[in-house]
This record gives C-alpha cells, sequence and structure tokens, in this order.
C-alpha cells in the first residue's frame, strides 16, 4: 500500500507540473542562443534592479552574469541546462506556481516579460544555457 501511495503522489505531482508547463509561452525557434547577446539585455531591462550582483541580490539570486544565473539562488539551482520546464525561473517569470510573484512583484518597478522574450529564455535554456 505505501508503494502505491508514494506511486499516487509521484503522479498526481508529474501531472500538476505537466499541466503547468502546457500554460508557459512556447520556446522561440530561434537557434544559436546565448547568455550575452540575447538574455542579458532582457534580465537587465527587466530583472537586473533587484537580481544584481554589485548590490545585495533578491534571494541571492543574481541575473546580470552567466555565472550568476547558473549558480541560483539560496535556495538552489533556478535553470537546468537543457530543459527549460525545469526550474523555477521560467515558471517564476511566466507567474505560475504557488507564489507567482515572488520574481517579479507588482508596484517594485519590475516589468512583465512578454511571452516572445520567455520563448526566448526558454530557447536559451534548452539550448543549453551558453
Amino acid at each position: 500500500q505505501l508503494a502505491l501511495a508514494v506511486l499516487a503522489a509521484t503522479c498526481s505531482f508529474a501531472a500538476a507540473a505537466s499541466a503547468e508547463d502546457a500554460k508557459l509561452p512556447p520556446a522561440s525557434t530561434k537557434t544559436g542562443v546565448t547568455y550575452e547577446t540575447d538574455i542579458k539585455p532582457i534580465f537587465t531591462a527587466s530583472c537586473v534592479k533587484c537580481h544584481d550582483s554589485t548590490k545585495k541580490p533578491k534571494a541571492h539570486l543574481a541575473l546580470d552574469s552567466l555565472e550568476g544565473v547558473l549558480k541560483g539562488s539560496k535556495d538552489g539551482k533556478v535553470i537546468t541546462p537543457g530543459d527549460s520546464t525545469k526550474g523555477d525561473l521560467i515558471h517564476s517569470i511566466a507567474h505560475l506556481g504557488d507564489d507567482p510573484m515572488t520574481f517579479m512583484p507588482k508596484g517594485k518597478g519590475a516589468k512583465k516579460l512578454s511571452d516572445e522574450q520567455i520563448g526566448l529564455i526558454r530557447a536559451w535554456i534548452d539550448q543549453g544555457a551558453k
């Protein structure tokens, strides 16, 4: 019975994640996406105000460098290179999950990212986050 309960809980979690992932904007079809050229300008315009390594970045997550993104936050990795559906970053910037305003609180000057920007970030992660 314990094994069945664990299996049921695992399936429940996977179904919830799949339903949430289905709400994500699709990954961009652009190839050769890089942090410096494509992603850093998005983060600089919308995220670095609160996630700047030269200041005290919120949640200890610095988005102003590739190293900072790959390092993650105080809670661990925020992306999984090769799979944009895994990791908190995409779900947070897409305003999905339990606390969708954690990364981009209202009234703090943060701009909500467009579906195209989220899609480009997804493509960058899917392509290995280089």
